[in-house]
């Protein structure tokens, strides 16, 4: 009698499925109780403090620039300088809602609130709301939001629904890209308004809403009182290019171009969180315009820790994915654009392969 007709292997080939996934379940438990025993979850409270307190003087500072230099054209380079302030102020937000910098998940919260809605102008429910959703799935279709329908097509999916004209812009995407990031900053401002001021359940919308009101409103007003109106609309023009472009180019090359998860799969946390991100090496010049958001692959795995220690713990997980044979990538920042562009100029070819899931093949599925 054969070992298939006595039902021998069935149950031999189930038994070495199920251990499979378990150890492909026990593979992110194993680093992140690495990671916890080299104390690098551990809060960086003089490195927050100092950051916090340097930029809120930056903000000051511009604005008091912006009253000195008066009713001239160099108020541009003033708004240059806004731009970068503001970026950093919303790095500080991002970090704070994702409670790298305080224990206390209440002090998270309200210093998240108090840079995003009080001096940014971005609401923090509905980063977070958004955000959420993209750390948990992120590049899977129907999950992430950052991949969802838009003026650009991100995956397949989208580029069948794009007919004529539409389709034609498209397939030369990749080209206009960088440009309408220029839009970004108006975007964000205006999707976190809808929020705060639509139907939806919004988290201490009593707070939210007038706080980002005010800001919003207080902005423009002050710049309309400080300056001639054509050197006002220029500041904020110039402003709000460069910070939609700071932003959105800090976030974009981190998984564009990533494989596209189909909304079907099943993919453990680590495969999920290091095949669909992308680390962006660079000089101090990089991590301070990114953010820190240069190493995705870490934030992904571990979003909770301090943006300092992303560096620390980085040749860790990058031998860790060697030991399991997992794909680690980290490309250079110029090539992390030409790959984004490339991209988005081919969605419906370079996209057309479904995303193989890695858990699936190591289970013989």
């Amino acid at each position: 009698m054969s070992a298939s007709s006595d039902g021998l292997t069935a149950p031999a080939d189930a038994r070495r499925g199920r251990t499979a996934a378990r150890r492909v379940t026990n593979d992110y438990s194993a680093l992140a109780r690495l990671v916890r025993e080299s104390g690098l979850l551990r809060r960086r409270y003089a490195y927050y403090w100092t950051r916090m307190v340097l930029t809120v003087a930056a903000f000051g500072g511009v604005w008091a620039g912006v009253v000195l230099v008066g009713p001239s054209w160099w108020q541009l380079a003033l708004a240059v300088a806004m731009a970068l302030v503001l970026a950093q102020l919303a790095f500080l937000g991002h970090d704070s809602a994702h409670r790298q910098i305080f224990r206390s998940r209440a002090w998270n919260d309200w210093t998240a609130r108090v840079l995003a809605n009080g001096l940014v102008g971005l609401s923090h429910a509905w980063w977070t709301l958004k955000h959420d959703a993209h750390h948990t799935a992120p590049n899977q279709e129907g999950r992430d939001p950052d991949i969802s329908p838009g003026i650009i097509a991100f995956t397949p999916a989208v580029m069948a629904t794009r007919h004529g004209w539409r389709r034609w812009l498209a397939r030369r995407q990749g080209w206009w890209f960088l440009p309408l990031l220029t839009l970004e900053g108006v975007n964000l401002h205006v999707a976190s308004l809808r929020t705060v001021l639509g139907r939806g359940p919004v988290p201490h919308r009593w707070v939210e809403a007038p706080v980002l009101l005010v800001r919003l409103v207080g902005y423009v007003t002050v710049l309309a009182v400080l300056l001639p109106p054509a050197i006002a609309g220029a500041f904020l023009a110039v402003q709000l290019a460069v910070f939609g472009v700071l932003l959105g180019g800090a976030f974009a090359p981190n998984h564009k171009g990533m494989p596209i998860v189909p909304a079907n799969a099943d993919v453990d946390f680590l495969r999920r969180q290091v095949l669909m991100s992308r680390n962006i090496r660079g000089s101090v010049t990089v991590d301070f315009l990114m953010g820190g958001l240069n190493r995705q692959v870490e934030h992904h795995l571990f979003p909770s820790m301090p943006r300092p220690n992303l560096k620390r713990v980085q040749p860790l997980v990058r031998d860790y994915c060697a030991q399991l044979g997992v794909t680690y990538t980290e490309v250079g920042f110029l090539t992390s654009y030409r790959t984004v562009i490339d991209y988005l100029n081919d969605v419906e070819h370079r996209a057309r392969d479904p995303f193989s899931c890695p858990v699936a093949a190591s289970l013989g599925r």
